[in-house]
């Protein structure tokens, strides 16, 4: 069954049941990782991930050689997906890298890279795990008391140890928005310095406290570019774990289309109308964002519904 969302690292609900019911009873998970048909997804201190070496697939290992190669690693449970349940193998700076490459004939990647590659189920697991293993590392002691924290709850927990605390702390995800503006057969684009030259993408930014989605699409579209929005729709989401990230996207349309920019944020911003993006793409002077991104989708959605165009194609041809 496909995934109505079809975002990279989406629908992994279609294929993964998380379990979480059964995190905190320590013997079931531990006979499921002592399981013959267990299967551990490697993680290195960085958060790239192991995969085979002529093979765009990730390189999983068996509890056989887990407990043979990697005793003393980490785990965390990701769930159960086609009857077999699977694992994160959180390793750190003890571990041989370069000799566990060898020994499994695999090659480390990082999710960027690797989201472009994989098949989707197993990009969502990456991504997934990538964003555990970052809340893992950055939550070692307790906001409210400073003592150190234990991993509980299957890897998905941390508590306090002091007795006079014992707070729990749960994984973080830290919202985002990201829209694609719209005005008079135009959409609205920007680029920042840093990126690609002639590399355009939607707008997006960070939630605030007390804030509505909608109105953070407003408050972050007027101060990067000016531009006033007015009528704002949900588009879709994407887990965007680099590092803690959720991006949830939106189409809107501009009351007030003069642009200027306030906060720094951006380079530049114009309106691109369908035409100019043909062109823009045909000539070179114009780069989309990759298609791992929810960006990507937003705008391919805007030339489909308004100019019924594909844009996998109109990049095809221009290269």
């Amino acid at each position: 069954m496909a995934s109505t969302n079809l975002n990279t690292f989406a629908g992994l609900s279609l294929i993964l049941d998380r379990v979480s019911e059964q995190r905190d009873d320590v013997d079931w998970v531990t006979a499921k990782a002592g399981s013959a048909d267990a299967r551990y997804l490697l993680l290195d201190p960085a958060g790239d991930a192991y995969l085979h070496h002529q093979q765009e697939a990730l390189r999983w290992l068996d509890a056989g050689e887990r407990e043979r190669l990697l005793p003393d690693a980490s785990w965390s449970l990701l769930g159960i997906a086609d009857g077999q349940p699977h694992f994160m193998l959180l390793l750190d700076e003890r571990h041989d890298h370069a000799e566990l490459e060898s020994a499994l004939d695999a090659r480390r990647m990082g999710l960027r890279a690797a989201g472009l590659l994989l098949a989707a189920d197993e990009a969502g697991l990456f991504a997934y795990a990538k964003g555990l293993a970052h809340w893992q590392r950055e939550t070692r002691f307790c906001a409210r008391c400073g003592s150190p924290l234990k991993l509980v709850s299957s890897g998905h927990r941390a508590q306090c140890t002091n007795p006079a605390c014992g707070h729990v702390h749960f994984p973080r995800t830290d919202a985002a928005v990201i829209v694609i503006v719209e005005y008079e057969g135009a959409c609205l684009l920007g680029r920042q310095a840093s990126w690609p030259a002639g590399r355009y993408s939607t707008l997006a930014g960070f939630i605030e406290p007390g804030e509505a989605l909608e109105d953070a699409v407003r408050r972050e579209v007027a101060e990067e570019s000016g531009v006033i929005v007015g009528d704002v729709h949900y588009h879709s989401s994407q887990p965007w774990p680099l590092p803690a990230s959720l991006m949830v996207g939106f189409t809107a349309t501009a009351i007030s289309p003069a642009i200027r920019l306030r906060d720094g944020e951006l380079e530049d911003a114009r309106w691109f109308t369908p035409q100019q993006i043909i062109d823009g793409l045909a000539d070179g002077s114009l780069a989309t964002p990759t298609r791992l991104s929810v960006s990507y989708q937003l705008i391919s959605h805007w030339l489909r519904e308004r100019a019924g165009l594909d844009l996998d194609s109109l990049i095809e041809r221009a290269h």
